[in-house]
């Protein structure tokens, strides 16, 4: 199969580019973004696609994976209170963003920081997500950053192991009590990644080359 990394979702694919953020995020966020129908229906509102990257089959031009980024000039899933207000009414966005601002306390907003990276479950071990990740690490040298930064949840081990396979070490851990309360988790490894830049951004290669797969 080939397929190729592209800058950006499409509008036809924002639906199950949805889907797959979800799949990632949803049993972190489902007590506060859920019921699932609603929470897909925000993540679908406020997904901005120039803050992300997709992989698609070049013969079905299906969806196959996700990834996103957030800097300090916005995010791949963002949104704000009148998002909220629009899929939960006035008293569930009231509280919800209470809870979500709980996660937004702790970010670091000079970092670029890998936000959601998910590969449909059939695709998986193919390559994909490396690629995926690799398109970001693209995009961050553009950017002049000379790190790109991820978290994940102590109980994620598998995905850690894949992150430091790539080159991620960890450089702090978190805890959070809060978190543990409203998200079920309580620990988190910051991870990060240096990156060697380009010409101060210029002369970086093109992130999404066709690839085969499986």
């Amino acid at each position: 199969m080939i397929y190729r990394i592209r800058r950006g979702i499409p509008d036809h694919h924002r639906a199950a580019a949805a889907k797959l953020y979800w799949q990632a995020f949803g049993s972190k966020l489902g007590r506060v973004l859920g019921p699932d129908p609603r929470a897909l229906a925000f993540v679908e509102r406020v997904m901005d696609g120039t803050h992300g990257f997709c992989a698609i089959n070049e013969e079905t031009q299906e969806l196959l994976g996700i990834v996103g980024f957030r800097t300090a000039h916005g995010a791949f899933v963002g949104g704000d209170n009148a998002d909220l207000r629009e899929i939960y009414g006035l008293f569930g966005a009231a509280w919800r963003l209470t809870c979500l601002w709980v996660l937004a306390r702790d970010q670091e907003h000079k970092a670029m920081v890998v936000d959601g990276l998910s590969v449909r479950a059939d695709q998986r071990s193919g390559g994909i997500g490396t690629a995926l990740l690799e398109a970001v690490c693209t995009e961050a040298r553009r950017r002049g950053y000379v790190q790109l930064r991820l978290d994940v949840i102590k109980e994620n081990m598998r995905a850690r192991a894949l992150y430091e396979r790539l080159g991620f070490h960890v450089v702090r851990v978190r805890e959070s009590r809060l978190t543990e309360m409203l998200f079920l988790y309580r620990t988190v490894f910051m991870m990060v990644r240096p990156l060697k830049p380009w010409d101060n951004g210029r002369n970086a290669p093109d992130p999404g080359p066709s690839r085969s797969s499986g």
